[in-house]
């Protein structure tokens, strides 16, 4: 009888467990949500207006989000017209400034994505006889911004680009490198050193996987000679090139890794042209004829 008793007294207690472990079994795995994965990420200084507004604008057409920077007051509504195309981001920086290109480019680190492209693009003009007329001070800041920021900006972001073996740099020159400039003499000779720097940066970098890609405009419907105080010249009162043309001409050849790229009329080119194979005398006293202030009437 007692043997008989200590078996009976042994089923439930496995029974007992077995419910316990069914249970436990039951609760149901936690589902984790997969994550989106992230746009790449493009960058355009000078992307308040002209060039550098309708260069974002086929950034986000193609499926970037963008940071766009600027330092006037556009750049708040050029975020606002741009908004219902993607995700874009302003940052008001001064880019003339070595503080301006350090904020940029902490903006771009804060994203934490890494940086598939970017149209260097910021650029002022200046109009007048040099000696005479303009000021030094106006002189050293269009060259802090057309020269120095482009220098530095290119500096902290292609070692990243480097790195990965992957990039895409639009840097905006204009076909002015390609002559001396009288009455611009100091804006014409910038954009010279921006074609000359990116000739060198695309022979060193030709084995990286990162493409440099000059964009070269001529005469370009933007507020560039408003800014620049040479509405009454022939050049700004003569025909002009739509931005929305030349800014898909540059991406274009930015996106198929093409060196360098004359943008956009056939005038554009032609002048081009001129400007390479005419004598720099001869060159510069065409300039002169669509840069001497009061042209326009002349």
């Amino acid at each position: 009888m007692k043997k008989s008793t200590a078996k009976a007294s042994r089923k439930p207690a496995k029974k007992a467990a077995a419910k316990k472990v069914t249970k436990k079994s039951a609760k149901p795995a936690k589902k984790t949500a997969a994550k989106a994965p992230r746009k790449p990420l493009a960058v355009v200084t000078g992307g308040s207006s002209g060039i550098g507004f309708e260069l974002a604008k086929l950034f986000l057409l193609n499926d970037y989000d963008v940071i766009i920077a600027a330092e006037n007051a556009g750049l708040a509504n050029a975020q606002k017209r741009l908004a219902p195309m993607g995700n874009v981001k302003a940052v008001k920086v001064d880019l003339a400034k070595e503080s301006g290109v350090k904020k940029l480019y902490a903006a771009i680190k804060a994203d934490g994505r890494p940086l598939d492209a970017i149209a260097i693009n910021a650029g002022v003009g200046t109009n007048g006889d040099f000696v005479r007329d303009l000021k030094i001070k106006n002189e050293i800041d269009m060259i802090s911004l057309n020269v120095v920021s482009t220098v530095h900006l290119a500096k902290l972001v292609l070692g990243s680009m480097v790195k990965r073996g992957k990039g895409r740099v639009l840097f905006t020159s204009s076909i002015a490198s390609l002559a001396p400039g009288p009455y611009m003499a100091t804006y014409y000779a910038t954009k010279a050193f921006v074609s000359s720097f990116t000739d060198a940066l695309r022979n060193e970098l030709k084995d990286s996987g990162v493409t440099i890609t000059t964009l070269m405009p001529g005469a370009t419907e933007t507020n560039f000679f408003r800014r620049a105080g040479m509405e009454d010249t022939a050049v700004a009162q003569g025909s002009k090139d739509d931005p929305a043309d030349v800014a898909k001409d540059g991406f274009d050849a930015m996106m198929a890794g093409t060196d360098k790229i004359v943008a956009h009329s056939m005038t554009s080119k032609l002048n081009a042209l001129a400007e390479r194979i005419l004598p720099a005398g001869l060159a510069a006293s065409m300039g002169a004829a669509e840069s001497k202030p009061g042209s326009a009437t002349q």
